[in-house]
């Protein structure tokens, strides 16, 4: 039988970043702005493909001008909240702006370290390696689908959020979404905005703040909240909340006893930032009910004891990193939701770095993945003149 010749080897990099969205193409433009080359790497062909792949209404809740990444602004054209179509165009003309290019159709499987080289296996048969390794495949890179009691039973449609894309499937249909982060108010909208007959289903107490108030972002008051003293900026946070949302306990959402800006940085829950889901509720357009009891063939039971009859569900239940199957050798700094608890890996970890996965900072994931790209380029730097 004929030898099977093996992959070759990808040419040494100093930098080796995995992900092509954008923690990744952030860190490597970061990088360029030093000198420093870099290998990035993804397992689709092109930049920032989850954002090609989101709903169609799907727009940043965080302004242009604090979500741009290190040395490329949004264009002066762009909305103040750039659309989904709007932020490809962006990491397109980002990763050309810096000469970006990543090596498509890599899907990492396992990452180990040898003799200070950090070296990323592909499902493709390829090796990639270098001493830096930057991981940037982000804080949703599974989708978290929990089965449902009595989901075998359910004679419709069940999907996850992820393969959403518009109202457009589901017309003349009952839709039930599950969960109300920002994900499951929005498409909840966005089904209403259609005539298609949608409810949701929340479980827990969330908290829930206006996209802008009296024309100011709250982006832009989270942010400024942040750097006052906790027990404050928690107090004003919840005054600001209850003085804009109010009580909407009569509608069936409950409010934490924790501040938007509390529940942020313990839990890494990101208030729902409301852009026109609440006055639906109010208006009867979008009904409320609580957790589910069980579906069943037409619909669902939900704790409360209710039914109501379903055609579909859609699953806002979120996702998860699931880093630790890439890492079978090493155990990482990870909290009790799977993300990396640093940014910088140190000791039997050096010349790892986590960019894209803090959710715990006030202003916007994006703003986080800026700044935290420009930290990990400086270090790298301070490491290769040292």
């Amino acid at each position: 039988m004929p030898e099977t010749t093996p992959a070759p080897a990808a040419p040494p990099s100093p930098v080796l970043i995995v992900g092509a969205g954008p923690a990744g193409l952030a860190v490597a433009g970061s990088l360029r702005q030093r000198g420093i080359a870099a290998t990035v790497i993804d397992q689709a062909c092109g930049v920032g493909t989850s954002w090609r792949h989101h709903y169609e209404r799907l727009h940043l809740h965080t302004v242009k001008t604090h979500s741009a990444l290190p040395g490329l602004p949004f264009p002066p054209e762009a909305p103040r909240y750039v659309p989904r179509q709007g932020v490809v165009d962006y990491l397109e003309a980002y990763a050309k702006h810096h000469g970006i290019e990543p090596v498509c159709g890599q899907t990492v499987v396992r990452v180990a370290r040898g003799e200070g080289v950090w070296t990323a296996h592909a499902a493709s048969g390829r090796d990639f390696s270098a001493p830096q390794l930057v991981l940037a495949t982000g804080a949703n890179r599974e989708p978290v689908a929990p089965v449902l009691p009595g989901q075998d039973v359910f004679a419709g449609r069940i999907l996850h959020s992820r393969d959403y894309r518009n109202a457009q499937p589901f017309a003349g249909k009952r839709v039930l979404v599950v969960g109300i982060g920002n994900t499951g108010a929005e498409i909840a909208l966005d089904l209403a905005e259609q005539g298609v007959s949608a409810a949701l289903s929340v479980r827990s107490p969330v908290n829930i703040v206006k996209r802008d108030v009296l024309g100011r972002p709250t982006q832009l008051s989270s942010i400024a909240l942040s750097k006052l003293p906790e027990p404050v900026g928690n107090a004003l946070g919840s005054l600001l909340r209850d003085l804009t949302v109010g009580d909407l306990s009569r509608w069936g959402l409950r409010t934490p006893r924790a501040s938007p800006l509390e529940q942020l940085r313990r839990e890494g829950k990101t208030p729902m930032i409301d852009i026109g889901t609440v006055d639906r509720i109010k208006r009867g357009e979008i009904a409320v009910y609580p957790g589910i009891a069980t579906l069943t063939r037409g619909g669902v039971r939900f704790t409360d004891g209710r039914e109501q009859a379903f055609d579909a569900i859609v699953l806002a239940t979120g996702y998860r990193a699931a880093l630790e199957p890439l890492f079978p050798q090493h155990t990482l700094p990870l909290d009790t939701r799977g993300l990396p608890s640093v940014v910088h890996g140190e000791g039997a970890l050096a010349g790892l770095h986590f960019v894209g996965f803090d959710i715990r900072q006030p202003g916007g994931l994006l703003r986080t993945i800026a700044q935290q790209a420009e930290q990990v380029a400086a270090r790298i730097a301070a490491h290769r003149a040292a």
